[in-house]
């Protein structure tokens, strides 16, 4: 098997697919908007490393809510997409809570699959700001698409980072 960064030999192909999620977070247009980083740590699991700047603020100089989402969004579809290995996923709702506001700094993502593999799975996720504190929570559903993860050409990059 091939090595991975840190010298020893990838799992599995669980682990591939990981990488190749991740090259695909990172291949997106929209995350050239934001300074994120997308980890999966496990099954069912992903982080997202995100840095919070006055860029997204809303007019009273904190985050405005389509960060909020975008983060749990984020976070909560790519655990589920960790179940997924030939389908991209798509949102079909996703609900929200706020819980504090964030004035910026480091948020962390966190994403767990909760239910489904079939047709439907469901995920949650919550966002952590640099104290430590809890500022946001989301419940998403998320459906098999049509479009082959294969066909991706970020997800393809992710794959070919960790094969070479």
């Amino acid at each position: 098997m091939p090595p991975d960064s840190a010298g020893g030999a990838i799992a599995d192909s669980a682990s591939l697919h990981w990488r190749a999620l991740e090259g695909l977070y990172g291949s997106a247009p929209i995350n050239g908007l934001f300074q994120s980083r997308l980890e999966i740590t496990g099954e069912g699991l992903s982080r997202i490393h995100f840095d919070v700047t006055p860029a997204c603020f809303h007019a009273a100089g904190a985050a405005h809510g389509t960060i909020y989402f975008k983060m749990l969004d984020d976070a909560a579809f790519y655990a589920a997409n960790t179940l997924v290995t030939d389908r991209f996923l798509l949102t079909t709702s996703f609900n929200l809570f706020f819980s504090r506001p964030i004035k910026g700094g480091r948020v962390i993502a966190e994403g767990r699959w909760v239910s489904g593999r079939r047709r439907v799975l469901v995920a949650e996720s919550r966002l952590i700001d640099e104290a430590g504190e809890e500022v946001g929570r989301g419940t998403g559903t998320f459906q098999r698409s049509r479009i082959a993860l294969s066909s991706l050409d970020g997800y393809n990059a992710g794959l070919r980072a960790v094969l070479t």
